[in-house]
């Protein structure tokens, strides 16, 4: 159970890992979670077909989406309910500056800073990395039809801009985990020595880079 952590953030580019951890992490520690719902943007699967048509309007759907989800979270006691999540709104920029045109984005921060006031702050964020080609191979397993389109130039951008971010990230604390050699879900020894990673992170910048490999 959660002890010092009352409101988890679990953050990475597409593929590596994220949500399959926030649903195992929220068992082990008995807590509620808040999901983002990719299945439910009427417009990714056009997005990744063609961005530049559907850059905006995939970008304000999850805006929307994400920032009605974060109003309804502070209704809740967290001290009654820890809770994990799998998305980072302060993140949400990051997409929009990388696929909007300069008056797109423009019109995306307006509506943007009108939505998330307010929202709350995470006690904790996990910060997932893997080498681009780790995630082109994750994307390819897990087999989504509209991820079929997502070329490696857009993983490498993409994880690139979450390195800038979480490189500039000053809000309490962040442990970044790097997935490259580890198997968090499957392998019961990572995924053990994660958790008392966890139990012990206090404030500030962490990083957990364990292989497990024996050599």
């Amino acid at each position: 159970m959660l002890n010092h952590h009352r409101y988890i953030v679990v953050e990475g580019p597409i593929g590596v890992g994220k949500t399959t951890l926030v649903k195992k992490l929220a068992q082990t520690f008995g807590s509620g979670l808040m999901l983002e719902k990719v299945d439910d943007n009427p417009f990714i699967a056009q997005f990744y077909k063609n961005p530049a048509r559907y850059a905006l309007s995939t970008q304000l759907s999850f805006l929307l989406q994400r920032a009605e989800q974060v109003q309804n979270f502070r209704q809740i006691d967290l001290f009654q309910n820890a809770h994990i999540a799998d998305f980072l709104i302060d993140k949400d920029p990051l997409f929009a500056e990388l696929t909007l045109t300069p008056d797109e984005l423009k019109l995306y921060q307006d509506i943007y800073q009108r939505l998330t006031i307010d929202a709350p702050r995470p006690d904790l964020v996990i910060y997932l990395q893997a080498p681009v080609e780790v995630l082109q191979s994750r994307i390819a397993i897990r087999n989504r039809s509209y991820e079929k389109p997502i070329t490696l130039d857009y993983l490498s951008k993409l994880s690139n801009a979450y390195t800038q971010f979480f490189h500039n990230y000053d809000e309490k604390t962040l442990l970044t985990v790097n997935t490259q050699s580890i198997d968090l879900i499957n392998n019961d020894a990572d995924y053990d020595a994660l958790i008392d990673e966890i139990n012990q992170v206090q404030s500030g910048r962490h990083y957990y880079n364990q292989s497990s490999f024996p050599y």
